[in-house]
């Protein structure tokens, strides 16, 4: 099992809980995902860190951006500026399905993204 938590957010990967091997968690709230989620969670909230840190240099200091990425039945969104932002998401339940909402302040978001992309390094997950 692999935990990582800091204040504001909370990062959890377990394969051997099925069909829920992964849970995050913000403040006050916490959700299970299953594999397919937490993966395409991982990719998305990775690469809306990218895009905000490749344009960075093209932004006035005060200037705030918002990216959004929707993949399926999973909405993420960016928002703030390069030295600051915020995380957003939501998952639209499918049938039979659960849905959630949640987000992260600017002060727990890019330690949450820190640990999301060593676990993409890592792989703990299954691939898409």
């Amino acid at each position: 099992m692999q935990i990582q938590e800091g204040p504001g957010w909370r990062f959890c990967v377990d394969p051997s809980r099925d069909p829920y091997p992964v849970l995050i968690g913000g403040d006050g709230w916490a959700v299970e995902l299953d594999a397919w989620e937490a993966r395409t969670f991982l990719d998305g909230c990775c690469l809306l860190a990218d895009e905000l840190e490749a344009m960075a240099d093209r932004l006035v200091p005060e200037e705030r951006v918002t990216l959004e990425l929707e993949r399926d039945t999973l909405w993420l969104e960016l928002e703030g500026q390069p030295a600051s932002w915020r995380l957003r998401f939501v998952l639209t339940p499918g049938p039979g399905g659960r849905g959630v909402e949640g987000g992260w302040s600017d002060t727990a978001t890019a330690a949450l993204v820190a640990a999301l992309r060593q676990a993409r390094e890592a792989s703990p997950l299954p691939p898409l």
